[in-house]
């Protein structure tokens, strides 16, 4: 199936909520009997121009959603591609405002929802309500903090609703019950809640955990008769993985197989590369 919903696009953006475009997105994909397809990439890697031309790739091969990977230091969820992908964007002299140029720049040559996949230290010191602003100026329209618990996200989440954007929670299989219904509860409209499918960090594994379909609708009992979507990541990697994950669950995210893809290709291939790669996930949908 050709990708037909979010190809890329001259610079016109639809006037709406940022939010309510992740929403969308989800609808879209449910109305064609599929799954939502989230890819991953590290903005800055393998340098600042060349990952906003595979964010774009992502796009023209059918990505409902991008998740843009905000470089930091210290990050506690990443595993080792994702940390190295990191750590070389912030080599090369990656900053919060270099990343915010170039999700401006994506979202004004695409109109795939984009989110900020990040940490919660740079954000806390740039400041809530400043780096909200500037997200949706750069057309950010929703918010992964990983490290953030959601006992301590009412200001995040608050500047994020004051600009129109979804604070996205993660969810892993050790998660209690009370727990995930808490995280149900503070997910807000435009929101969808991030399954973490095991327990670690993250990284391409050759096969699904067992108890993925039994914990998706673990969570799933805790979201009925709300419109809140659920969306799977951590360890998928191939075509096989996505159409399995998605009928169970409403997305599914792919993040260290892409960067572990651009390190095996030449700079002046990984644009066809990940494209190709990436139409393969979209077409298993």
């Amino acid at each position: 199936m050709e990708p037909t919903s979010n190809s890329v696009i001259e610079q016109n953006q639809d006037q709406v909520t940022p939010a309510s475009r992740i929403t969308k997105a989800f609808g879209q994909a449910s109305q064609q009997g599929r799954g939502v397809l989230i890819p991953y990439l590290m903005v800055g890697y393998p340098n600042a121009e060349q990952s906003a031309k595979l964010v774009l790739a992502t796009a023209k091969a059918g990505a409902d959603i991008i998740e843009l990977g905000m470089p930091f230091s210290d990050p506690l969820a990443d595993g080792a591609t994702i940390q190295h992908a990191g750590h070389v964007a912030l080599e090369q002299g990656m900053t919060l405002n270099k990343y915010m140029e170039i999700a401006r720049f994506i979202a004004a040559h695409s109109n795939v929802p984009l989110i900020t996949m990040g940490y919660y230290n740079p954000i806390l010191n740039y400041g809530i309500e400043r780096f909200c602003a500037l997200a949706r100026e750069s057309g950010i329209c929703g918010l992964i903090v990983p490290d953030l618990p959601p006992e301590e996200a009412a200001d995040l989440q608050r500047a994020a609703k004051q600009h129109g954007q979804a604070l996205i929670f993660l969810i892993p299989p050790t998660t209690p019950d009370e727990r995930i219904e808490r995280i149900v509860d503070l997910t807000a409209t435009g929101s969808f809640i991030y399954c973490v499918s095991l327990s670690g960090v993250t990284g391409a594994r050759k096969e699904l955990p067992s108890h993925l379909r039994s914990f998706i609708e673990r969570v799933r009992g805790y979201t009925k008769g709300k419109d809140i979507p659920l969306a799977v990541g951590f360890g998928l990697k191939t075509p096989e993985h996505i159409a399995a994950v998605t009928t169970f669950a409403d997305g599914a995210v792919v993040g260290s197989a892409i960067v572990d893809l651009i390190d095996q290709y030449p700079e002046e291939d990984q644009v066809e590369a990940i494209q190709n790669y990436v139409y393969s996930l979209h077409s298993a949908l």
